[in-house]
């Protein structure tokens, strides 16, 4: 059985193979979780040759019954839940006039539904591991647009708002069970997600997947008595 072990969602590229492969570098077995099951398969041969053990689940994470497997398949095989991460998440953009029903719904369902059902099904494994350790992590990844919302993509600004919304409510349902939640408001990544912007801002001119990774490992080494409730990454431009 693993001595620690974690479930990130979102992890078959960008901000969450990135946060896997710190988890994994940092002693974590892994239940790995994403909807294309030729690039989750990819991703988690490439942490199991770095030397993890990697449970991997494929499917829709806005499927009730998807997110229940994948909670389920990580139960029966580790055991125990000292991190979660949910990083999963789909943006679509248009004028407001513009919305289509099924896009709004998609995000609705991958950016904040998912999120409120992987918490439902692993809080019985969160809070084993508080209670072992005061230390138990969930990281939810939200965005600068849910601290602005910002046109054309109201619908994604909406649900990265309710994802900083929801880590409050739950940081004071949960955190004296010993069990942490941070939100991560990240500006442009340098992802697939943000080529629609690359255009007008250089990758390298991007935060880069690790800025934020790195992030999780300095939340991981936190004592109990410190709780970090949300880290924003601005480009220095924006920090002005």
């Amino acid at each position: 059985m693993a001595d620690r072990a974690a479930i990130v969602t979102g992890a078959s590229s960008g901000i969450g193979l990135a946060i896997a492969h710190v988890l994994a570098h940092e002693g974590h077995a892994l239940t790995v979780a994403a909807r294309r099951p030729e690039k989750l398969d990819a991703a988690a041969q490439a942490l199991r040759d770095a030397g993890a053990e990697v449970n991997v689940v494929a499917g829709n994470l806005g499927d009730e019954g998807v997110v229940e497997e994948v909670v389920r398949t990580h139960r029966e095989r580790f055991g125990r839940l000292d991190v979660l991460v949910n990083n999963a998440g789909v943006g679509v953009g248009a004028d407001v006039a513009a919305i289509q029903t099924k896009y709004l719904d998609m995000q609705l369902a991958i950016n904040v539904r998912s999120m409120v059902l992987f918490y439902r099904e692993c809080v019985d494994l969160l809070r084993d591991a508080g209670a072992e350790h005061r230390c138990a992590l969930v990281v939810n990844t939200s965005s600068i647009s849910g601290k602005s919302g910002q046109p054309w993509l109201s619908v994604y600004s909406a649900t990265k708002a309710a994802v900083v919304g929801f880590t409050q409510a739950m940081h004071k349902e949960l955190g004296g069970q010993g069990i942490k939640s941070t939100a991560l408001c990240p500006a442009f990544v340098d992802t697939p997600m943000t080529d629609f912007v690359k255009d007008q801002v250089p990758p390298e001119e991007m935060i880069q997947v690790s800025d934020v990774a790195e992030t999780v490992r300095l939340l991981l080494r936190m004592t109990p008595g410190c709780v970090v409730p949300e880290v924003q990454f601005l480009r220095p431009a924006e920090a002005l």
